[in-house]
């Protein structure tokens, strides 16, 4: 084994498209991070394959704060130190005690299901897209349940393109500091496995293909062509990587990343 870097922030985003929250310890899990993206929105006008309305049609999706109602039951799954202690898969809390409540853009509070919030979300777009609430316990990820960013990798697209690069518009899980200097050097570990903290392991599947997502300031939704450009142009369109959870562990900020074969 080599230590290739640390922990350097984890993320999760528990409505698709909206705002993510930062945490010190995150639960790995065989469905994706713990609480990420168990809640979505469906808009009729996109294709059966990828069904959701995402910031890619309303920008300001990414301005809503979404919160746990509940978040000792959101922050790891209920029964975790028996499950590990009898070697068994840990239970999710039931999907009520996973209900969200989120702040808009004017901090107004509401459920995740007022139809209020249904209506602001539609608000400025075209108005063929009904929009109706998902819930999962497991992550509605766009491809593979978990993925990787390096912050090398953000210094690098801010040095080729001359702007300042917000790690957030990559919207990772899992964000980590290599001890290499390399931009992009993640793509390496793809058809590896690595060790993050004492416990999970993660296999690294494929690098991650991007889109008009990255080019979106996660702050204000403002648009900055430039990224996604430089991205298409240098690096064959992806940025990071893809992996898949192949042992359950709880992962903190700061853990070790160490490659296993």
């Amino acid at each position: 084994m080599s230590t290739i870097g640390r922990v350097d922030s984890l993320w999760r985003y528990p409505v698709k498209s909206m705002r993510g929250e930062e945490l010190e310890e995150s639960f790995a899990g065989f469905p994706g991070i713990y609480g990420d993206r168990v809640f979505a929105f469906r808009s009729s006008a996109s294709h059966r394959g990828f069904p959701y309305l995402t910031a890619r049609e309303q920008r300001r999706l990414l301005q809503y704060r979404p919160r746990f109602r509940y978040p000792d039951k959101a922050a790891r799954p209920v029964n975790l130190i028996e499950a590990d202690s009898k070697g068994a898969n840990p239970l999710s809390a039931d999907l009520a005690e996973l209900f969200i409540d989120v702040e808009t853009p004017d901090g107004e509070t509401l459920a995740i299901d007022d139809p209020v919030l249904v209506e602001m979300l539609r608000a400025n777009i075209d108005q063929k897209h009904e929009v109706t609430l998902m819930q999962s316990q497991r992550a509605m990820t766009d491809c593979r349940p978990v993925s990787i960013f390096s912050l090398q990798s953000a210094q690098q697209l801010a040095e080729e393109t001359g702007t300042q690069v917000d790690k957030r518009r990559f919207r990772a899980n899992i964000y980590i500091d290599l001890t290499s200097s390399k931009g992009f050097a993640e793509n390496e570990l793809v058809g590896r496995s690595v060790r993050i903290g004492p416990k999970a392991v993660i296999t690294i599947l494929e690098r991650d293909p991007r889109c008009v997502m990255i080019t979106l300031d996660p702050d204000t939704g403002e648009q900055a062509p430039a990224i996604l450009k430089k991205v298409a142009q240098a690096h064959d369109g992806m940025a990071g990587v893809y992996g898949a959870v192949l042992v359950e562990g709880m992962l903190h900020k700061g853990d070790s990343v160490e490659v296993l074969d």
